[in-house]
């Protein structure tokens, strides 16, 4: 997965650094307790957090052996996935910076659920953190075509994933969860 680091030595030796690591997947527009809750637990287990924004506009092309990936976009504004990478970074800085615990922010390309995957494995992720969905006519045909990513992580691996509830709750007599 691509990331904010230059070259795959550096990634190399970062991921050394962050064995253990808490991950939580992060858009621009997450809300805060989604970052709050996954620094909780970093704390709590004493590892680094690593922050992660994926880009879904970009594909993986190929990896290397050493496990450097390349992607190339969907879409021909390149800029849209850096854009919003650039957000998620200050925004975890904002929360971050003064937290006392190390962390890092790190961009993947793909589908959010496979490439979240790869990098706990790499890293031996001890948790990930992600946040449930928005309500809405646009995110319910995504999750159709696309599937939930909290649901997705919690089937196709084997660690531990908190799904942080967004938004007000679902009173137990509505029965749609997302009527629109």
């Amino acid at each position: 997965m691509t990331d904010n680091t230059s070259t795959p030595s550096d990634e190399a030796a970062q991921n050394a650094s962050l064995q253990k690591a808490v991950i939580v997947g992060i858009q621009p527009d997450h809300e805060r307790r989604v970052l709050d809750e996954a620094l909780r637990f970093a704390r709590l287990l004493g590892v680094p957090l690593v922050v992660v924004h994926v880009d879904v506009t970009r594909f993986v092309t190929y990896e290397d052996p050493d496990g450097y990936v390349h992607s190339a976009p969907i879409d021909i504004n390149f800029d849209a996935g850096a854009a919003e990478f650039e957000a998620v970074q200050a925004a975890a800085a904002e929360v971050l910076d003064d937290s006392g615990i190390t962390w890092t922010a790190r961009q993947l390309v793909g589908d959010p659920a496979l490439a979240i995957k790869q990098l706990a494995n790499k890293l031996d992720a001890q948790l990930i953190v992600v946040g449930t969905r928005k309500r809405g006519i646009g995110e319910s045909i995504r999750e159709f075509f696309t599937g939930s990513v909290a649901a997705r992580l919690t089937h196709r691996q084997h660690r531990s994933v908190l799904v942080v509830p967004l938004g007000e709750s679902v009173p137990d007599t509505q029965k749609e969860i997302w009527p629109e």
